[in-house]
């Protein structure tokens, strides 16, 4: 592939809800630049964007691709993502880098919950959208209800350039609105044909919201049209292509990707109305020292680590040394690639807009900006949402328990949404994710990519122990004669609870009962103490020890005996002063669409939830609460239930409180039950 200017690079992010044919849609368009002879079928596992196993295995979209296809005299670099929400991760990359969004929508369902998800990040950040109405060849398309669906629901001006020629079976064609000419398809190529008679009714009443729509792009043309004067061909492409840039005109298209019809005719629209990278970086960037941004790692099992990026400013060539500006190190850059799936094209240079990868970088990340020293650029990252749901896994064998933090390391590396921590507490691995089937097909990666196997098993809560009460002069005695030196230590001790601290000692001992050199011993013993409790055998905290009293043997006492003695006077304090079980409670933050509310709100009341507070968020409430971190392992999964996928939420440690009896009673048996079976 030769190199492209960036007046003539189009960067696309296809995005849609999960099934809507993005992938399809992708494969028409590599197809129709010869690429590939044939058509492949996301339920044969033979497309070129999905090419991961568990792709195949899925048969939807897991990872972000990048398809380079040379159409006519342009580049249009199509980045696929995947629709499913388990995977936002992927698109957050994506759009962070493409110009346009081309959102896919079913011509069957019409407006659906990512749909309406992708729109709202795109006018987050003012990205242009342009819609393709797919599947219109199915049973119960309807392009009007499509499109009726999405004005209903979404911000911006939605207006069809294109009107469809028959719909389900008889779905043949197109006719376009801009040229006023129509289209039927024979193998993918576009042949002219005759305006349909039935249809000039429909042209005349949609071409004129199309003009009407146009002439809002420039003030010039505005006036002209306000006048009553009639715009020319010019002047309408000139004012769609500004309404497209600026975010107010969504111009939407329509076909049957599968068939590919209406693929090569929106490959055009690209061409022609999609603004270029400099319309977004401006057009002083490509004079600008270079500075490309990583927004996504790949970790290849043959070739190593590949970073995919986009050249934000100046032009990049391969086979030179550059500066990781986040991690303040030399890059070698080798050979640059173009990709289309997963076969690379080597490249000499890329000018600045255009997307590529390079191999072997040593330091890199993705959201590192790689630049020359003295630049001085460090690019704005790529803000990836943040994982909500844990799962604790275990490996199979010793073998695998060794090879699992490299393998882990190497994982995280190509996912900014996945979190590994050990867990001190509860002595548990665990991985947060964006949901069930992000953690599932981590858990085959780590299998199929490492040889790595594991298996998840319960998330144990990290509770903890406390008093209610008090307990004065508690006695601890350990004394022990085995012929020779015995051992002996003996301590009084009060004990009370602490709100202020985990754990305070002091000592308060008159004529010296217990010698000065053995005191360091009794505070040892008791922190010893404290990391197992006497209900269930969890940390103990929130306590304050006193030592009040004691008495010592000249030959036979030592620190080991005083240790001890602290440790039988804890355990019989602990039992005197009302031991209860605390939970750690989180403060949560849901965001969900006004309707969903008061199942939100029910819901959380199951939880053993407290509603803390309200506020308006645009289309959105923002509930403020407080739950117990046991009954919220799985809240991702409940949220996304109950809100159809439309909610978020975040959490994070509040404090720990009293577990109510009879909870707290189960709890205790069920460890108890478990340290039996062992």
């Amino acid at each position: 592939m030769k190199v492209y200017p960036s007046a003539k690079i189009r960067n696309i992010c296809v995005v849609a809800h999960q099934g809507a044919g993005k992938t399809s849609l992708t494969e028409a368009m590599v197809y129709n630049t010869g690429a590939i002879n044939r058509l492949g079928k996301v339920e044969d596992g033979n497309t070129v964007s999905d090419y991961h196993p568990e792709e195949i295995k899925r048969k939807s979209s897991v990872n972000t691709s990048l398809v380079a296809c040379a159409w006519q005299d342009c580049k249009i670099n199509v980045l696929d993502v995947p629709g499913f929400s388990d995977f936002f991760g992927e698109v957050s990359g994506a759009l962070r880098v493409a110009d346009t969004a081309l959102m896919v929508v079913d011509a069957v369902a019409g407006c659906e919950v990512s749909t309406e998800i992708m729109w709202e990040r795109a006018d987050e950040t003012e990205l242009p959208i342009i819609v393709f109405i797919n599947k219109m060849d199915r049973e119960n398309a309807d392009f009007h209800k499509a499109i009726d669906s999405m004005s209903a629901k979404l911000t911006r001006q939605i207006i069809p350039v294109q009107l469809p020629i028959g719909q389900e079976a008889a779905f043949s064609g197109v006719v376009d609105l801009i040229n006023q000419k129509a289209y039927k398809f024979e193998n993918g190529k576009a042949v002219e044909i005759p305006v349909p008679a039935d249809m000039a009714d429909d042209v005349e009443t949609y071409r004129e919201a199309m003009i009407e729509a146009a002439a809002e792009g420039e003030d010039e043309i505005t006036m002209k049209y306000l006048d009553g004067e009639e715009l020319t061909a010019e002047e309408i492409v000139t004012g769609l292509s500004l309404g497209i840039a600026s975010g107010k005109v969504v111009p939407a298209l329509c076909g049957a990707a599968t068939k590919n019809i209406g693929v090569s005719t929106l490959m055009d629209f690209i061409n022609a109305y999609v603004p270029n990278p400099l319309a977004a970086l401006g057009t002083d960037a490509a004079s600008k020292p270079v500075a490309a941004l990583i927004f996504k790692t790949l970790a290849d099992t043959f070739v190593g680590k590949i970073s995919m990026f986009k050249v934000m400013q100046g032009k990049m060539k391969g086979d030179t040394i550059m500066y990781n500006a986040n991690k303040e190190a030399d890059e070698k850059v080798a050979a640059l690639n173009t990709l289309i799936g997963k076969t690379q094209e080597q490249i000499p240079e890329f000018d600045c807009g255009d997307i590529g990868t390079v191999s072997k970088l040593s330091a890199a990340s993705t959201g590192d900006t790689l630049t020359t020293k003295d630049s001085g650029v460090i690019l704005q990252g790529v803000d990836f949402p943040e994982p909500t749901l844990s799962m604790a896994i275990a490996p199979k064998t010793k073998g695998d328990e060794d090879k699992l933090g490299n393998a882990i390391s190497r994982l995280l590396e190509e996912d900014p949404t996945l979190r590994f921590e050990k867990n001190v507490e509860t002595k548990q691995t665990v991985l947060t994710g964006m949901g069930e089937a992000h953690l599932n097909i981590t858990i085959d990666r780590l299998q199929r990519k490492f040889g790595v196997e594991v298996y998840p098993i319960d998330l144990k809560v990290p509770y903890r122990e406390a008093i209610r009460g008090t307990a004065q002069r508690v006695e601890g005695k350990h004394k022990k004669q085995s012929g020779g030196h015995g051992q002996y230590g003996h301590v009084l001790i009060d004990i009370a609870p602490d709100s202020e601290n985990d754990f305070t000692f002091e000592e308060k001992i008159f004529g010296g009962s217990v010698p000065k050199q053995y005191i360091p011993a009794v505070e040892k013993g008791m922190r010893e103490s404290l990391a197992e409790g006497i209900l269930a055998g969890f940390p103990v905290s929130n306590i304050k020890i006193t030592l009040v009293d004691g008495s010592y043997h000249d030959v036979d006492s030592s620190e080991m005996a005083f240790k001890i003695a602290a440790n039988l006077a804890f355990k019989k304090a602990c039992e005197l002063a009302k031991p209860i079980l605390l939970e750690p409670v989180m403060n949560v933050q849901i965001t969900v669409p006004d309707n969903f509310m008061g199942d939100i709100m029910s819901d959380m009341n199951t939880k053993r939830g407290r509603i803390m507070g309200m506020e308006k968020s645009g289309k959105n409430q923002v509930i403020k609460a407080q739950a117990p971190l046991a009954e919220m392992y799985r809240y991702a999964i409940d949220l996304k239930s109950i809100s159809q996928g439309r909610g978020t939420f975040s959490m994070e440690f509040a404090s720990y409180e009293e577990v109510p009896a009879m909870i707290a009673d189960k709890v205790i048996a069920q460890v108890k039950a478990e340290k039996e079976k062992e």
